[in-house]
């Protein structure tokens, strides 16, 4: 199974993210060429080689209208009313509660006042520029969902609803770089499974618009819920509000790295310079099977239609979780009901029992802890004369076996006149043809 490892033990941050996995590719000057050619309205990638306590890496700057971040703050702040009544603070006061996703790497540079006019943007005006890129289905819907985890943190901690929720012109379009970035490296690496070490959020406080917050900040903390932290001895940010989302979104599993072959490493370097190496680390390789832990969520219902629980299914489902089934089942009274069963990550919890109380009318949710035994999973293609057909293979324990892409089969279907079974049989033959 090709699995991807983050060492975030010097934190996590959308840049460092993105130079470690840019590491790993076989051209990364071509890579950064393809970002740079995506057209986010002013903004500009640049890669170079950094040294950190003796280890090479790659540091990632990215400039908006030619601005660096670290050069001007990036207040990312909501407004009820979507008006500015503060005044603009120097350079090194970092304004949370939208916390800044290089903050932590940029040494601080001497106060002096800004000028230039802010704009300010929200979910509908982030998901209208990913929108207007040249990315795949599956990048832009990632990006999405990482932008929508950090809209949702921040409304959380501010008691808001996520439409009030702002985002600052040159910070939104910093933070979409990094996102667009690694949502494209994971799709070209594409990992069947994305373990993630302890987070280090550093320690200490920093210095906000609102006052002086402690590490890690509010909205940072509320997106780490239910991932092993821990504070270090670094006094500072470490982790950052995107990197926090990105690993949430992305991590299959958080602990120790788990037993892989490894076959390339990536450092992704910070700007600043600490005791200890400031860079986030990846690595790529492959594991024999396996097993890990997920939880096993469980109400009984008996007042829901089935339409209703049809869209609860489809909600969680779409909120990550690895499984949803339900099973029919008899209750007290000898009254009919139905058992659903939501399977998920340990640092999903609250999430999915949010959503299961939201979106069904139980009053209380079972809670186990299972372990899963896993096949070796790998993904490929085969090109017939109908169209290309993806598909996923799985093995170990003795077995083989080879699952079509059934959205593959049906477009192919359609496109053909022809019945899914028939595409299946087709691709099954130029599959074996291939190998």
């Amino acid at each position: 199974m090709k699995t991807l490892y983050l060492d975030c033990s010097m934190g996590a941050a959308g840049d460092m993210l993105t130079a470690a996995l840019i590491e790993l590719l076989p051209d990364p000057d071509e890579f950064i060429n393809e970002l740079n050619a995506l057209g986010i309205p002013g903004v500009k990638y640049q890669k170079s080689k950094s040294i950190k306590c003796g280890i090479t890496g790659t540091h990632i700057t990215v400039t908006v209208h030619g601005e660096e971040e670290g050069e001007s703050h990036h207040e990312h702040e909501h407004h009820h009313e979507h008006e500015h009544n503060h005044e603009h603070e120097s350079e090194h006061e970092h304004h949370h509660e939208h916390e800044h996703e290089h903050e932590h790497n940029h040494e601080h540079e001497p106060e002096h006042e800004h000028h230039h006019e802010h704009h300010h943007t929200g979910m509908v005006e982030i998901e209208k520029t990913l929108s207007a890129l040249p990315l795949s289905d599956k990048v832009r819907k990632d990006a999405a969902a990482v932008y929508r985890l950090i809209a949702e943190a921040e409304s959380k901690v501010h008691n808001v609803p996520v439409g009030q929720i702002h985002f600052h012109e040159v910070g939104d379009k910093d933070a979409v770089a990094d996102i667009v970035a690694v949502c494209m490296l994971i799709e070209r690496i594409a990992p069947d499974y994305v373990a993630v070490s302890p987070v280090c959020t550093g320690s200490g406080q920093i210095k906000c618009a609102h006052g002086i917050l402690p590490v890690p900040a509010p909205a940072t903390a509320h997106l780490l819920k239910g991932i092993p932290i821990y504070s270090g001895e670094i006094k500072g940010e470490l982790c950052t509000p995107t990197g926090a989302a990105l690993i949430r979104h992305f991590a299959d599993s958080f602990g120790d790295m788990p037993k892989m072959s490894v076959s390339d490493i990536g450092y992704g370097m910070g700007k600043r310079d600490f005791p200890a190496a400031n860079c986030l680390r990846v690595m790529l390789g492959e594991t024999k099977g396996g097993n890990d832990d997920v939880l096993e969520l469980s109400c009984n219902l008996d007042d829901m239609t089935a339409e209703e629980i049809s869209y609860a299914m489809e909600k969680l489902l779409k909120a990550d979780a690895k499984d949803v089934f339900t099973i029919p089942i008899g209750m007290k009274k000898s009254r009919p009901g139905i058992l659903l069963t939501v399977l998920c990550a340990e640092s999903d919890r609250d999430k999915m029992l949010s959503l299961i109380f939201k979106h069904t009318a139980t009053i209380g949710i079972r809670e186990k802890l299972c372990r899963r035994y896993l096949l070796d999973r790998s993904s490929g293609e085969v090109k017939t004369e109908l169209g290309t057909v993806r598909y996923k293979k799985s093995s170990g324990y003795g077995v083989s076996r080879i699952k079509f892409e059934y959205d593959d089969l049906a477009k192919t279907a359609d496109e053909n006149d022809m019945t899914i079974s028939a595409v299946r049989e087709k691709a099954e033959r130029c599959l074996k043809e291939k190998d």
